[in-house]
């Protein structure tokens, strides 16, 4: 793995700006534990990928993601809701899935969700969530039925049967929802009340501020998402205030949860940004602008994140217990609830 070291700049953020900020207790719940063997693309390190998973970050073990916690978060106790990288056009399912069971029992606190394919049936699911002890699923579009990853409906890439099994097991989804305009797209927001209510034991994470990287979003749908209560949200690697004041004050800060998106995104020197209806990763290496006239070194996106959110928060007003429910408390009681689900027949 690069190694990750700290340098001035990042040490006057976290002491300036973070310190106080995030609580002693974080639980991540958007963590990624693979190894680039388990892409099974023949052409994979001759594509985007590579070069910032293959060549930089081959492996992502426990050990690792203590490491960037210990060095991002001094002193904080940290646990973690883990899954598989979705490698694609291909990916070996059974070693990811062996790898990131085996890589969370290492922490009895900390879970594993199971990287699904739409092909997978239900009968399958539910003997590898008995064998294994997944909590839930992490299906993703670029394993969409409709061959397309950018515009397909969440039942392209989770069909029914599977979320069926969640439904009647009591676990948990971390949807990467698809469409240009994500969670605002109308298709999406009638979905999820389509899906939510038919399979109300089923318990939905939508990742990445429901695919919200700016507040256009979130604002669009919020009016509609209030009234899911089996729905949460991950904050993972969105470094937009609006998006998170839209979030918070939207859809309520008792449904919001710290996610990194490491390992890679977290520890990578960078920021989402935001322009027009777009958003897209900004980094060292790929961009031209002029900067002589500041300090032109970039800091890691998990310090970016974590900069939007102590805005967000102190412009809404969210109390220290509220932070400490957004960094621990909720995720917390949302493993403990999968754990031990109602049973549904």
């Amino acid at each position: 793995m690069k190694t990750i070291e700290l340098n001035d700049l990042d040490r006057r953020i976290w002491q300036e700006e973070l310190d106080e900020f995030v609580p002693q207790r974080v639980f991540d719940v958007h963590t990624h534990a693979y190894r680039w063997a388990f892409n099974t693309d023949p052409q994979k390190n001759e594509g985007a990928g590579y070069s910032f998973i293959g060549r930089d970050f081959p492996e992502s073990d426990w050990a690792a993601l203590e490491i960037c916690d210990r060095l991002l978060m001094p002193g904080r106790e940290v646990h973690r809701l883990t899954f598989p990288f979705p490698f694609s056009p291909s990916c070996d399912f059974p070693a990811s899935n062996e790898f990131v069971i085996k890589q969370t029992q290492q922490d009895a606190a900390s879970a594993a969700l199971m990287l699904v394919h739409p092909s997978m049936s239900a009968d399958f699911l539910e003997a590898e969530v008995e064998r294994c002890g997944f909590l839930g699923f992490k299906p993703y579009r670029t394993y969409s039925t409709t061959g397309d990853a950018a515009q397909c409906r969440i039942t392209d890439f989770l069909p029914k049967h599977q979320i069926e099994v969640a439904h009647r097991r009591g676990l948990i989804i971390m949807m990467h929802l698809s469409k240009r305009n994500a969670i605002a797209d109308p298709q999406n927001i009638d979905d999820l009340e389509f899906l939510t209510s038919e399979y109300p034991n089923a318990k939905w994470i939508l990742a990445h501020c429901a695919r919200s990287y700016s507040s256009w979003a979130i604002e669009k749908a919020a009016s509609r998402l209030r009234t899911l209560p089996n729905v949460w949200y991950d904050t993972s690697s969105v470094c937009d205030t609006d998006a998170f004041d839209a979030l918070y004050s939207g859809v309520g800060i008792e449904r919001v949860m710290y996610g990194s998106d490491d390992i890679p995104v977290g520890v990578m020197r960078g920021k989402y940004i935001t322009f027009g209806f777009a958003w897209s990763f900004l980094s060292e290496q790929n961009h031209s602008l002029g900067l002589a006239h500041a300090d032109p070194r970039m800091t890691f996106t998990r310090y970016e994140q974590l900069r939007a959110m102590r805005r967000a928060a102190r412009r809404v007003g969210l109390t220290p217990q509220q932070v400490k429910m957004m960094f621990y408390d909720t995720a917390a009681a949302l493993i403990k609830l999968a754990r031990h689900p109602i049973s549904v027949i």
